[in-house]
């Protein structure tokens, strides 16, 4: 991912911006009526168009690839499948703007002149963090958590063979940080086994939860050209057939 020109001071209020407001939005969810979390939905989508004032058309685009890709993931895993389940059994309002909000979170550190500069320890060090608390969760948690070393080695995968290894390394710092905090307030909870076969382990949260979140970086990343791409053919056809029936209307008129 090329550096971009943005200001050093955006990248850091986007990053502690986000992290903040995990702390205050899961822990006003914890006594929160269904109610209460639909307004903390509404902050959270007013808090993310704001986020987006100012960055440019791609990053704009990824986020909405993230919040719709993120909130399919959601239904399916948690209100169908229920290999996590949140505290009300639903998906809170707050829950689909806030993968944007994450993902926003890891584009700015992934994109910010000090993880550029120092790129080779940045993911260096996350690896090893992420190696260890995966090696841990396999072999000394009181939980086993065999699906966390498997999304461990998801973002192996990405940060070898993926375009934006640093958006990674900005992702596993924002994700642990988000499911540490969630799971250690009871926001959500994750099965100690999955529920299609009930044979993979699963720690509380996965070890490398990153590695899986990774997919929504990668799926932004992939469709965001080709959207815009598509988008500006459609834009540049409209043009053309608003330009001739100008051009008919006119030699009709002459």
């Amino acid at each position: 991912m090329p550096p971009c020109p943005v200001p050093l001071a955006r990248n850091a209020v986007l990053a502690g911006g986000v992290a903040v407001w995990v702390l205050v939005v899961l822990g006003l969810d914890t006594g929160a009526s269904l109610g209460q979390q639909r307004l903390l939905g509404a902050g959270t989508w007013l808090l993310l168009l704001a986020a987006l004032h100012g960055e440019d058309r791609a990053t704009r685009v990824q986020v909405g690839v993230v919040v719709v890709f993120a909130t399919v993931i959601e239904y399916v895993f948690s209100h169908g499948l229920g290999v996590y389940v949140y505290r009300l059994d639903n998906v809170p309002a707050f829950v689909p703007p806030g993968h944007g909000l994450v993902y926003l979170a890891a584009f700015a550190i992934g994109r910010s002149a000090w993880a550029h500069r120092h790129r080779r320890p940045f993911i260096g060090a996350t690896l090893v963090a992420g190696g260890g608390w995966a090696l841990w969760g396999v072999t000394l948690a009181d939980r086993p958590d065999a699906l966390g070393a498997f999304w461990f080695g998801c973002l192996l995968l990405f940060a070898w063979k993926g375009r934006s290894p640093l958006l990674y390394a900005g992702a596993f710092l924002v994700v642990s940080y988000l499911e540490i905090v969630g799971t250690s307030l009871g926001t959500w909870a994750w099965q100690p086994y999955d529920t299609v076969t009930g044979t993979i382990s699963i720690g509380n949260p996965p070890s490398g939860i990153a590695g899986g979140y990774a997919w929504f970086d990668a799926a932004a990343l992939a469709l965001t050209p080709r959207l815009l791409l598509w988008w500006d053919r459609r834009q540049n056809q409209e043009v053309c057939v608003s330009s001739d029936v100008v051009s008919r209307l006119s030699s009709s008129a002459s």
